[in-house]
């Protein structure tokens, strides 16, 4: 029995093949790119001259309109891979406490229209014009209290209080929501293994029906890795009766002191007094207190933490 032969491939015959595909593409590309027909596009809009007082009703204003634009198709597609923006200031729109804006179709195609390349031509515009409702809120600037669970990695520490890029905030809204109004409160913010400067942005958590001129707060924290330095001090003794004398076993302790590296030649032992307090109820041992004002020192021991005494007269 005779083995079937393969059929024997020209490659000369794909790759003419592949060759007419690709010089097809190529001439259908062109003429996409060169043929003028129409195209709905998105313009992002933003407004300004709007007074912090002033809120929205009905559904706000448009952050997006939509138009149809006549041109090549080559610039249709820079259109579309990078949208317009057009800008509207309401400083002329907003007459008063409260009232209607109202953006007519004339004014909104000719601000569109100057937008484009000049070979462009606006066909349509959704929605045609803008139209929305304002009034007037109050306003209060309240504190932010910021919520957080911060967490340093081993061997690292919190360095003071967490800075907050703004303390106080404008909060607007009824009058009636903004009497029990004290302050505003972040989201929490949780982060762990901290060993450097974080910066980081945080939410505000508002209430309810009430809007901020800010959403958001900058926040920074700063870790840095802690070390310990020991001393041995003397013992002072307090509330010592008129006439007498006290002597402690021992006379003097071991002080470990929790010190962030930056701030290691910054703490001596004179930070640190190590004070008994003698009151008549005792009568065997005293509690030794640790008093310190350094504010590099974040957290202090004393060994042993009680001695004897003898009170003499």
């Amino acid at each position: 029995m005779s083995e079937s032969r393969r059929p024997h491939i020209r490659w000369t015959d794909v790759l003419t093949f592949v060759l007419f595909v690709a010089l097809a593409t190529a001439m259908w590309y062109f003429h996409a790119m060169n043929s003028v027909r129409n195209t709905t596009v998105p313009v992002l809009v933003s407004y300004t001259g709007v007074p912090g007082t002033i809120a929205f009703g009905g559904d706000g204003l448009p952050d997006t309109v939509m138009i149809e634009v006549r041109d090549a198709g080559a610039r249709l597609q820079s259109y579309l891979r990078e949208p317009q923006r057009l800008t509207i200031d309401l400083n002329t729109y907003i007459r008063g406490e409260k009232g209607t804006i109202h953006i007519p179709s004339d004014a909104l195609r000719r601000s569109l229209s100057d937008n484009l390349q000049g070979t462009s031509r606006l066909i349509n515009i959704v929605p045609e014009e803008i139209t929305c409702p304002y009034f007037t809120e109050k306003e209060k600037t309240v504190s932010i209290v910021l919520e957080s669970q911060l967490e340093m990695a081993h061997e690292f520490q919190q360095v003071g209080e967490p800075t907050l890029s703004h303390t106080r905030v404008k909060v607007f809204g009824s009058e009636r929501a903004l009497d029990t109004l004290t302050a505003v409160h972040t989201e929490m913010l949780t982060l762990s293994n901290l060993i450097d400067t974080t910066d980081v942005r945080v939410a505000l958590a508002l209430p309810k029906g009430l809007r901020a001129e800010r959403d958001t707060i900058g926040v920074r924290i700063i870790a840095e890795r802690f070390t310990e330095k020991k001393f041995t001090v003397p013992l002072r003794v307090e509330g010592v009766p008129e006439g007498y004398r006290i002597r402690l076993f021992p006379n003097q302790v071991e002080v470990t002191l929790r010190v962030g590296m930056s701030h290691f030649a910054q703490v001596s032992e004179q930070d640190v007094r190590a004070v008994c307090t003698y009151t008549a109820e005792r009568n065997d041992k005293l509690d030794v207190d640790l008093r310190y004002k350094n504010p590099f020192i974040t957290t202090a021991w004393v060994y042993p933490g009680t001695v004897e005494f003898l009170l003499e007269q």
